[in-house]
């Protein structure tokens, strides 16, 4: 089960697709659409962070990061893929999944993390998240809502 609202989100630094290291913490000040999946490319990911490349417009004021278990270089191609030029692709490669445990995602079985997407605060707090079969997508509207009251 991934964390709960109302709790800090956890740290972590991870790498971009263009190498960069991006600390959660460093964002402080600003609202963040975190979201898990389980690997760039696949069907229901890429209609996923399609959708919000197309449509950036409810993420305004936020930022938008995707994390998955893919490196560095597969999740430089997939951004460029999607022109998703307004997400921030993180690669929780190696150690492989330490980022998607900490927020409870991670899929033991199946070496890849689940999907969820948690929106958290300018604070640093969960304030909304949706986890989902790997299959499913989660509720985007309701979770642009917890957004938008984030960003006013």
């Amino acid at each position: 089960m991934a964390l709960a609202v109302g709790t800090p989100a956890p740290d972590f630094t991870l790498n971009d697709s263009d190498g960069n290291s991006v600390t959660l913490s460093d964002l402080r000040g600003t609202p963040v659409y975190l979201n898990f999946y389980p690997l760039a490319f696949s069907p229901v990911c890429t209609d996923w962070f399609t959708a919000i490349a197309q449509d950036s417009g409810p993420y305004a004021g936020a930022r938008v990061i995707g994390i998955s278990v893919d490196s560095k270089w597969g999740l430089a191609a997939f951004k460029s893929q999607l022109g998703a030029d307004n997400v921030t692709f993180l690669a929780d490669f190696h150690p492989k999944g330490d980022v998607a445990r900490l927020y409870d995602v991670w899929i033991d079985a199946a070496g890849i993390s689940g999907r969820a997407t948690f929106v958290i605060d300018a604070d640093g707090i969960i304030q909304d998240v949706d986890q989902v079969a790997p299959l499913e997508t989660p509720d985007a509207d309701r979770l642009i809502a917890s957004l938008a009251s984030c960003t006013r």
